[in-house]
């Protein structure tokens, strides 16, 4: 079953007045619209870079146990592996789940990861904006 997460881009400010709109209800969210926000390109390049795809793709395959058996099936070191999987989980690309004995089961809840970006000149967050009279 494919399960998708649309990722998209922003600069920091318009995506503060974007979740204020949404607070405001000035914007609903519409359907379609990127669930993750990333404030940069080179954001997104950090934390989807190649290594880290393959390490998303063997959680995905292998389903370990622990960040352990992670560390062991990717050969990282289990400090740098939980460095970064506490980053894939903050940006929501990775859930930590209590297993067996207590220990922190990794898992991605996704098959697919779609980048959305824009190249016009109205950023997403301008779109919902008022005009003035």
């Amino acid at each position: 079953m494919t399960r998708r997460i649309k990722v998209g881009i922003m600069p920091l400010k318009e995506f503060q007045a974007y979740m204020r709109a949404i607070a405001t209800g000035k914007h609903k969210r519409k359907r379609g619209e990127p669930k993750i926000w990333f404030n940069s390109m080179a954001s997104l390049a950090q934390v989807l870079s190649d290594q880290n795809r393959e390490l998303l793709a063997l959680i995905a395959r292998e389903e370990p146990e622990s960040i352990s058996e992670l560390a062991r099936l990717s050969h990282r070191s289990q400090s740098n592996l939980t460095r970064t999987i506490k980053k894939m989980e903050h940006d929501e690309l990775v859930r930590m789940k209590t297993g067996a004995q207590g220990k922190k089961k990794p898992s991605v809840p996704y098959t697919e990861i779609l980048v959305d970006m824009s190249i016009r000149k109205r950023l997403p967050s301008q779109m919902f904006q008022r005009k003035q009279l």
